[in-house]
């Protein structure tokens, strides 16, 4: 197997938002992600980003954009529905939950340290949600 293209992990998530543009100004103020690429249509709706942090990526598209997916929503369409949520390490889970609410993210579970035992870790996280409903757990290995 090849390896993927430089900058790419093995696996990388997709999210979908009404407002993609939107939402990528909002993800990389609240949550401290960063552009690595960003096309536009000519009505300036995103058809592909690439948001990167720490090694990681996610694409974040524009929903119902193109009619062969119309199956590709934010959670706002589908009543606050997810299918998945995003887990993301982080360097100091405490400062990024207060840089995420200041910039509205809603707390759904304020920072708390976890200890899964002896053999495994103890991390500290929170979980939050973005003004579209997409979950998110921000979490700092111990």
């Amino acid at each position: 197997m090849k390896n993927p293209p430089d900058g790419w992990p093995r696996i990388a998530p997709a999210v979908f938002y009404d407002d993609a543009a939107a939402a990528i100004d909002w993800l990389t103020r609240a949550f401290g992600f960063d552009v690595q690429e960003r096309v536009e249509n000519e009505q300036g709706q995103i058809v592909h980003s690439q948001l990167v942090m720490n090694g990681g990526l996610i694409m974040v598209g524009q929903a119902g954009l193109s009619p062969d997916r119309t199956y590709l929503r934010s959670p706002r369409a589908v009543d606050g529905a997810n299918t998945q949520a995003l887990a993301v390490f982080v360097d100091d889970a405490d400062v990024h939950c207060e840089q995420a609410r200041e910039a509205g993210a809603e707390i759904v579970t304020e920072p708390a340290t976890q200890d899964y035992g002896e053999g495994y870790w103890s991390e500290r996280g929170y979980q939050a949600r973005d003004p579209e409903g997409h979950y998110w757990w921000f979490m700092q290995r111990l």
